[in-house]
C-alpha cells in the first residue's frame, strides 16, 4: 500500500482510537460502572450526580484551556498529554477513597476536552485534501469507546467484578491503546489548509459576526439535549424494565450507532449547507430523548438508544468543519468556544436532574419530566439552526438573491 494511501487510513485510526479514550474513556466510561458502584454500595445518586458535574465542569475548563494553548505547542505533544493524563487518571479512580474522586473526575474532564479539540483539529487538518468526508471517520472513536466501555462493563458486572476492578480494567485497555497509536502522534505530517465539508459554504472572508454566537449557542444546546440520556441511560432502564436481559445492551447500542452516524456523516452531499444536517441531527436526537418517555419497554429503550446514539459523533464533525469554514484562521480556539458552550449545556445536566427529582414523588417521574426537558432543549436548537440559514443564506443561495 502507497503512504499516499495509507497515511490518510493511519490517521483516521490514530484520531479514532484517541478520542475513544478521551471520551468513552475519559468521559463515560462513569456510565457503565456507575450500576456497578451502586451495586457495590460505594455511592448514591445524589454523589453519583456531582461526580458526573465535576467532569462535565472538567471538560469545560478543558476547553477553555483548550482556546489559550499557545500554537508554538503544536497539536501532537498536547494529543500525548491528554492521553497520559486519561490513563492515570482512570486508574487512580480504583483508590477505595470516596473523598478525591470528585478532583478525579474533574481532571479526567480537562483531559477529555483537551484530547477531543486537540485529536480534531489535527486530524481534520491532515486529512483536509483527502476525498470525500473521510475526516467523520476519526468520531468513530467516542461511539466505539462508549460501545466498548459498555460491553467490558456488562462482562465485569456478569462475572462480579468490583467497581474498583472495573476501574483498573479500563485504564489497563486505554493504556495498551494508548502505546499502540503514540508515535503516530509524533510524525511530522504536514500541516495543510483548512477542510471545508461544502463547497457550498466556503467562506468569502465576509461573515457575519453574529453567525458564530448563534451557533454556539445553539451546540450548547446539544450539550444539555443529550447528556441525561448518557449519564442515566443504564439507571433509567433498570427502573423501568428491572430484570429485563436487554438491561446491558442500551448503553453499548448508544455506541454502535454513534459508529454508525459517523460512518453515515462521512457519505454526505459536500455540496449541501452543513447546517441542514444538522438540524437532522438535532431531530433525530430529540424524538430519541422524547421516545425513552413515551415508550418505557425494553425495545422502547432499545430504540430509544439508537436514535440518541446514532448524531452524536456526527453533531461534533459538522459543527467542527462548520467552525472551520466561520473562523478558519483560527479554527481551534473557535473550536474550543464551542466544545466549552458544550460543556456548559452538559453541566447542567446532572444538577437538573438532581433538582427534579428532589421534588418529584418517584424517581421514573422525575427522569420523565427531566427528559422531556431536554428533548425540547434539542428542537429548540434545530430552531436556532432554521433561523441561521434564513439570516445567514449559504454563498451560492447569497449570490443567487444579490442577481435578482
Amino acid at each position: 500500500m502507497s503512504h499516499r494511501i495509507k497515511k490518510p487510513l493511519v490517521i483516521v485510526l490514530a484520531g479514532s482510537a484517541s478520542l475513544a479514550i478521551a471520551m468513552g474513556v475519559g468521559r463515560f466510561a462513569f456510565t457503565p460502572i456507575l450500576p456497578i458502584m451502586l451495586h457495590d454500595g460505594v455511592l448514591d445518586l445524589q454523589v453519583a450526580g456531582k461526580l458526573a458535574t465535576a467532569n462535565y465542569i472538567g471538560y469545560l475548563i478543558g476547553a477553555l484551556a483548550a482556546m489559550m494553548v499557545p500554537k508554538k505547542w503544536g497539536h501532537t505533544p498536547v494529543i500525548r498529554v491528554a492521553l497520559a493524563m486519561t490513563v492515570i487518571l482512570t486508574a487512580l479512580m480504583a483508590l477505595p477513597v470516596p473523598s478525591i474522586w470528585t478532583a478525579l473526575r474533574f481532571l479526567a474532564g480537562v483531559a477529555s476536552a483537551v484530547g477531543f479539540v486537540f485529536t480534531s483539529g489535527w486530524c481534520l487538518a491532515e486529512l483536509s485534501e483527502t476525498s470525500g468526508s473521510i475526516g467523520s471517520a476519526i468520531y468513530t472513536g467516542p461511539g466505539a469507546g462508549i460501545a466498548l466501555s459498555g460491553v467490558a462493563a456488562s462482562i465485569m458486572g456478569a462475572a462480579g467484578f468490583s467497581a474498583q476492578s472495573s476501574w483498573v480494567m479500563f485504564a489497563a485497555m486505554s493504556a495498551i491503546v494508548s502505546a499502540i497509536i503514540w508515535g503516530i502522534f509524533g510524525d511530522k505530517i504536514k500541516t495543510i489548509e483548512p477542510y471545508n465539508l461544502g463547497s457550498a459554504r466556503v467562506s468569502s472572508g465576509r461573515v457575519p459576526r453574529a453567525e458564530m454566537p448563534l451557533f454556539a449557542v445553539a451546540y450548547g444546546l446539544a450539550g444539555f439535549g443529550y447528556i441525561i440520556t448518557a449519564t442515566y441511560l443504564p439507571v433509567i432502564a433498570k427502573n423501568a424494565v428491572p430484570g429485563s436481559p436487554l438491561l446491558t445492551v442500551f448503553w453499548p447500542l448508544f455506541g454502535l450507532f454513534a459508529v454508525a452516524g459517523s460512518l453515515l456523516a462521512a457519505r454526505v452531499r459536500k455540496s449541501t449547507d452543513a447546517r441542514l444536517y444538522l438540524i437532522g441531527s438535532y431531530l433525530v436526537q430529540a424524538a430519541g430523548v422524547a421516545l425513552s418517555v413515551v415508550w418505557q419497554g425494553a425495545l422502547g429503550f432499545a430504540v430509544s438508544s439508537a436514535l440518541v446514539g446514532l448524531p452524536f459523533t456526527a453533531i461534533s464533525f459538522f459543527a467542527m468543519n462548520e467552525v472551520r469554514r466561520i473562523r478558519s484562521a483560527h479554527h481551534a480556539q473557535y473550536m474550543g468556544l464551542l466544545t466549552a458552550l458544550f460543556a456548559i449545556g452538559q453541566i447542567m445536566g446532572p444538577p437538573a436532574v438532581g433538582s427534579i427529582l428532589s421534588h418529584e414523588t418517584s424517581v421514573e417521574a422525575g427522569f420523565a419530566l427531566a427528559l422531556g426537558i431536554a428533548s425540547i432543549t434539542l428542537v429548540v436548537g434545530a430552531g436556532i439552526f432554521v433561523l441561521m440559514i434564513i439570516l445567514f443564506p449559504a454563498e451560492g443561495n447569497r449570490r443567487r438573491h444579490e442577481i435578482r
